[in-house]
């Protein structure tokens, strides 16, 4: 399973890395190999506030459609507007090209009370 070191994972496997006050958001290596391939990813506009722990879009694979929960609170700055057209980059390349959405963090704190790369690998391994 590839876990960057430096970032930052939710419970509902979404990705964060910080980049001063604002957080870059995908999904895990492990959330798009369970999902299957990806065919649509719903992504919020920019402008739009996320609240941690609250859905913020979905994806959908040929086996399900599935919910994206906000792992931070704060307004969406940036979206990535090339998973409109190549949905498939979140299984080719959930950390780098297929990030999300950049969100400028309200609450800074919440940023600690995310997993490391180990917690979120003993969690994955717990299943």
């Amino acid at each position: 399973m590839n876990l960057p070191k430096d970032f930052r994972f939710s419970e509902e496997h979404e990705w964060v890395k910080v980049e001063g006050n604002n957080v870059r958001v995908g999904i895990t290596d492990f959330a798009q190999s369970e999902l299957g391939d990806i065919v649509f990813v719903e992504l919020p506009e920019v402008g739009d506030t996320v609240t941690v722990d609250e859905p913020f879009g979905s994806v959908e694979s040929v086996k399900t459609v599935s919910e994206l929960y906000a792992p931070i609170s704060g307004k969406v700055v940036e979206i990535n507007e090339e998973l409109n057209d190549s949905p498939e980059y979140v299984n080719e390349s959930p950390y780098e090209k297929a990030w999300m959405v950049v969100i400028e963090v309200s609450d800074s704190s919440e940023i600690e009370k995310l997993m490391t790369a180990e917690q979120y690998e003993e969690m994955v391994k717990e299943g």
